[in-house]
């Protein structure tokens, strides 16, 4: 069976091949092309990507064939000039199954127009015509322009540009399901919004196989930094760092010592022209509450530093104000981390209350402060939710099982 995949980013052979730097986004999806490859020598595998290149490339690296083509910058809109470059690729490659890795991207849909939608299957990842509707995550118009800056302006780059930006992606989103008749999904969140926009799509269950380095290793509590908090995403308001801080100080004042780290690069003490608005507001929401000691960001991390930052940590939380299926929650688990998050979309999925982690509605700060609390001052709880999170995300995340469901989709949409 031949198989076309087309994704947001490249995959690790391919940047090391042009050398350039290896993304540290989406690279799950490079440990998922692998355990479709293993021990499945009907599976012939080719990857579609665009890239920041001058010409179209063809590559063939580590049994996976690659088709670059150079990225244009639209601001998100449509490329019809893509067409031409989907109907070479399909006539040079003929897939059996065409699969469409996150449905926000118009470069997916115009495959879609230029070789229809047989054998054509869509993963959705994080549904951004969703959640563009929690992108401010609570905090104010008002706050938000208060904070925003000249950088922000001279860039067409205000919270306000970044949720349009978001809202017109979201539309493409609702073409693109509307557009084709199979769609992967693995939470009733993103289920019942497929239902909403296309009803008459297949739905079809698969799990994700996450990446290798998760799978090596296991959380231990003689091991971490006592009162550690990790945060694995933090630079939109989506992502909910503001929430933390505001529950930091409660949590503070039971445990003294504890630190907050959040990886990535450090956006709130910028000056001048690097400060974003959103940087600004964290840096206040800071120093209002005299934290300014207790936040740290670990700078951009690679697969092993972002392992080893989760296995350093006393509990993981996903604030977020709306998420999916949070990867960042299925590698804590993985890893056997304690996990703390916001009880929003498909969170429910990945955590059973008081079993495989703790959950609290997203506006109660005193519930996320509380909830932290609980796993710092009780050994008994955080060995609990790192054993029952950790059996859960082994089987939920097994690449073997979840490798031969994506291939029993494939042959299903075949056979049709």
């Amino acid at each position: 069976m031949k198989v076309l995949w087309i994704t947001n980013t490249l995959f690790p052979d391919v940047c090391r091949e042009l050398g350039i730097n290896i993304p540290v986004v989406e690279g799950w999806l490079y440990a998922g092309a692998k355990a479709l490859m293993n021990d499945n020598d009907k599976i012939e595998l080719a990857v579609a990507s665009l890239y920041n290149g001058k010409e179209d490339k063809t590559l063939y690296l580590n049994g996976i064939y690659y088709f670059l083509s150079p990225k244009k910058n639209l601001n998100g809109k449509y490329d019809a000039k893509l067409e031409t470059h989907w109907k070479s690729i399909q006539n040079q490659f003929q897939p059996d199954i065409i699969h469409i890795h996150g449905t926000e991207s118009p470069h997916g849909l115009a495959y879609v127009r230029a070789c229809g939608k047989k054998n054509v299957v869509v993963s959705i990842q994080g549904l951004v015509s969703i959640c563009e509707r929690y992108y401010y995550g609570g905090i104010t118009r008002l706050n938000l322009l208060k904070n925003t800056t000249i950088r922000d302006f001279v860039r067409l780059d205000t919270v306000f540009d970044q949720h349009t930006n978001m809202y017109n992606r979201g539309d493409w989103e609702k073409k693109m399901i509307q557009s084709v008749d199979h769609v992967i999904g693995r939470t009733l969140w993103d289920k019942v919004h497929l239902w909403a926009i296309n009803p008459t799509a297949n739905y079809h269950f698969c799990n994700e196989t996450l990446r290798n380095e998760f799978y090596q290793h296991k959380w231990e509590l003689d091991n971490c930094k006592e009162h550690s908090i990790f945060l694995s995403q933090a630079h939109y308001p989506l992502k909910g760092i503001h929430k933390v801080i505001e529950a930091l100080p409660l949590i503070v004042r039971h445990f003294p010592d504890t630190k907050l780290y959040v990886a990535g690069n450090d956006f709130v003490t910028n000056r001048g022209w690097k400060l974003n608005g959103f940087g600004k507001y964290i840096s206040s929401l800071i120093k209002k509450n005299g934290l300014t000691n207790k936040v740290i960001f670990t700078g951009s991390l690679s697969e092993e530093s972002m392992c080893q930052q989760y296995l350093s940590s006393h509990v993981f939380v996903c604030p977020s104000s709306i998420e999916n299926s949070s990867n960042s929650v299925g590698e804590a688990q993985l890893l056997g981390v304690p996990c703390v998050a916001s009880c929003v979309g498909g969170m429910t999925d990945l955590i059973a209350h008081n079993e495989t982690g703790l959950l609290y509605r997203f506006e109660e700060t005193e519930m996320l402060a509380n909830a932290v609390c609980e796993v710092f001052s009780n050994d008994i709880l955080a060995k609990r939710l790192s054993e029952k999170g950790r059996e859960v995300a082994i089987s939920r995340h097994n690449s073997q099982k979840n490798a031969q469901q994506l291939i029993s989709i494939y042959e299903n949409i075949d056979g049709i």
